[in-house]
């Protein structure tokens, strides 16, 4: 990231907060060069909104997003390039809102992403969000919109999942999924049929992609004195488990691991 580039987040007020977990925004207003944004798996989807100049480009994949979209589960990590100044704004939804909210198939979006310009209901806002608002109304105008798909779809939320996803993220990926079953009545084979529907992985997927996300966060801060500290204080079986998982997530070992820069 560039040191003039202007990022914070949003709390989300109570009537979004049921289904988005982060609104973050980022800002280019000075740089004229490249911007290298790093994402990596944290279990949840979202939807975003961005205004480039020249586009914005996400690596490996090597193409060009469109303007507003959204994004299924991250399991590989990718990069957002984007050249000269730019608004972004990502509204990170729960993971049992793509299915239900937007008749997707989160499977189908694992590591990809769908336009949202291909759905009737969003023609009015985006020709909103082109009418060059900044980023606080442009935040506005995508609120009223999930709001307005919210309030039409949310009877079709699979209860018994979001519940169970709930409890999940509570407990930082660490709720034995064994005692989680014992609290729905459903079989656990049912349970993991429907999740995966829902969220695109599986469950025990998601418990590890939860568990990774919290210790990324305090590698990546150098937020330790020793490495096992963080291997069990988030549940990993010993440091070699640990190690395999954040290879897997971020391509490198922990003790390699550097926030990439432009």
């Amino acid at each position: 990231m560039t040191d003039t580039l202007d990022f914070r987040t949003i709390d989300p007020d109570k009537s979004l907060a049921l289904f988005v977990k982060n609104i973050l925004v980022f800002e280019e207003r000075e740089n004229t060069g490249k911007t290298l944004l790093p994402f990596y798996a944290d279990g949840y989807p979202g939807l975003i909104y961005h205004k480039t100049g020249n586009g914005l480009f996400v690596r490996p994949q090597n193409k060009t997003m469109p303007q507003f979209f959204i994004y299924g589960q991250t399991i590989h990590p990718i990069e957002l390039h984007m050249q000269g100044t730019f608004q972004m704004i990502v509204f990170q939804l729960y993971p049992f809102v793509l299915k239900s909210f937007f008749d997707l198939s989160p499977q189908d979006l694992n590591d990809e992403c769908f336009d949202l310009q291909q759905l009737e209901n969003t023609r009015d806002t985006l020709d909103r969000l082109q009418n060059n608002p900044g980023p606080g109304m442009a935040v506005d105008r995508i609120a009223e919109y999930l709001l307005k798909v919210f309030d039409v779809k949310k009877s079709l939320l699979d209860r018994n999942i979001e519940q169970a996803l709930r409890m999940m993220i509570k407990e930082n990926g660490q709720l034995p999924l064994e005692s989680l079953y014992e609290r729905f009545p459903i079989t656990p084979r049912t349970f993991q049929r429907r999740f995966k529907k829902e969220v695109g992985i599986s469950a025990r997927q998601f418990c590890q992609i939860i568990r990774f996300q919290e210790s990324f966060q305090q590698v990546a801060h150098k937020d330790y004195h020793r490495l096992t500290d963080v291997v069990y204080s988030h549940g990993f079986a010993d440091q070699s488990h640990f190690t395999r998982v954040f290879k897997a997530f971020t391509g490198v070992a922990p003790k390699d691991f550097e926030v990439p820069r432009p």
